[in-house]
């Protein structure tokens, strides 16, 4: 994390000297917050790695004795940057007498070759490696592919995998960017694992999938984590990869299924199922056209779909729910009852979570969110709902809490769109994959 930090923060020092020369405006002050933003993510989730045994939560202590300095110098340098870019944006807005739209601005990243832009507009793509458990690719285990794969690659490599079972756990480290995996369909292509905290592991390392290079795309693809219900915190699928998307995969797990870790996310006609906080983390994560249903948890136990954790109000993170499906697995429906689920609770104390164009079934108890300790966050955070239908859309019986609120106005909802919150005019186009930029 150390490394990380220092190395988006020395990115930040770079953009800050090249602002307004090299990338349209708004393209630029996102790539600003999003490198502050994800700096601050990583000294939380350093102190955060400290929290599971009372040995591990005294060390954190006298952690953030030392971190609280860095802490507040970080949140003061994002505090500038978000004050410059914000003014900078809204005289270019004036001097254009109009909105700046996201289709009109788009641009290639600079990483993407004109090979690339050819292929991926055409709906092709050409496997550079396939991986094969029965030995008739060129790997036999997704990990071995990732390994051998070039480092700072300046061009797409797709890893195909092929139909099977492939119980590893796989990390693409920061220095392999651009990689893609592509499955041979999310009930065929299944990579599992089945570490967990009770097992020993820490939350952020139990992640059966770990992916921190930029530019990374999955397809067709599952992640998952059989550890089960009673182990507690087990990942499937960990992001911390910037411009990341992913596209008709599945993430399947428990408790945690998926950590949305930081940076800036998309997962468009995906299925995450899970039981306590199974969409949780600090990127700036869209979900588009999925579905996230909850599943049967242990007895006592309570659903949360999200656990969202900024902690910082000026950084650009949050939880994006828009035009999914919100319901129920098999093992769930007939027993709800004696399960209450929610849309989120607060793991940190400027939890964004927002809910928009969705359809919510019955398995949403009422209230809507719940409590992560008594009243802590719940005058900080912002929780959301936009033009909700079905029958767990209902607001009249939803929190009162200072933070939470139910949207009327379009222009407030437009701000939580790809278009907006992910940058996404100037991205997502290139990865291939469907996707809607607004409302």
């Amino acid at each position: 994390m150390v490394s990380e930090t220092l190395d988006e923060l020395q990115k930040v020092e770079k953009d800050l000297e090249e602002y307004q020369t090299k990338r349209s405006l708004k393209q630029h002050a996102s790539d600003l917050k999003t490198l502050m933003s994800s700096g601050i993510t990583d000294q939380e989730t350093c102190l955060d790695g400290f929290s599971h045994d009372s040995a591990d939560k005294k060390v954190r202590k006298e952690l953030e004795k030392g971190q609280e300095k860095v802490r507040k110098m970080c949140s003061n340098a994002l505090a500038m940057i978000c004050n410059m870019t914000d003014t900078d944006l809204a005289n270019e807005e004036r001097l254009n007498e109009r909105k700046l739209r996201e289709e009109e601005n788009t641009v290639w990243p600079e990483w993407l070759s004109v090979g690339d832009r050819k292929l991926l507009q055409s709906g092709t793509v050409k496997a550079n490696v396939v991986v094969a458990a029965d030995g008739s690719g060129n790997f036999k285990t997704v990990a071995a592919a990732v390994a051998a794969a070039p480092s700072k690659s300046s061009s797409r490599y797709v890893i195909r995998i092929k139909a099977g079972v492939y119980r590893e756990n796989v990390g693409v480290p920061k220095g392999k960017t651009n990689i893609m995996f592509l499955g041979d369909g999310r009930k065929s292509t299944i990579i599992t694992g089945s570490r967990s905290v009770k097992g020993g592991s820490t939350t952020f390392d139990s992640a059966t999938v770990a992916i921190v290079g930029d530019g990374f795309l999955a397809r067709d693809i599952t992640f998952q984590n059989t550890a089960g219900a009673s182990n507690h915190q087990a990942v499937a699928l960990r992001v911390g990869s910037d411009l990341s998307a992913f596209y008709q995969c599945d993430m399947l797990a428990y408790q945690d299924t998926l950590y949305v870790h930081k940076n800036r996310q998309f997962y468009i006609n995906c299925l995450v199922v899970g039981t306590v906080d199974f969409i949780f983390g600090n990127a700036a994560a869209v979900f588009q056209d999925c579905d996230i249903h909850a599943r049967r948890p242990n007895s006592g136990q309570k659903n949360m779909l999200t656990a969202q954790g900024r902690t910082d109000p000026n950084q650009n993170t949050g939880i994006v729910i828009q035009k999914c499906r919100i319901g129920a697995t098999s093992d769930l429906s007939p027993v709800q009852g004696s399960f209450p689920t929610y849309l989120g609770r607060p793991w940190k104390q400027y939890s964004r979570t927002m809910v928009m164009q969705s359809s919510i079934s019955n398995v949403i108890h009422p209230a809507g969110w719940f409590e992560w300790d008594g009243n802590f966050a719940l005058s900080t955070l912002y929780y959301g709902e936009y033009r909700n239908t079905g029958a767990g859309a209902g607001t009249s019986g939803r929190v009162k809490w200072k933070g939470y609120k139910v949207i009327t106005s379009a222009t407030e909802a437009q701000g939580f769109t790809p278009g907006n919150f992910i940058a996404g005019g100037s991205w997502l186009k290139n990865t291939g994959f469907p996707f809607a930029l607004g409302l």
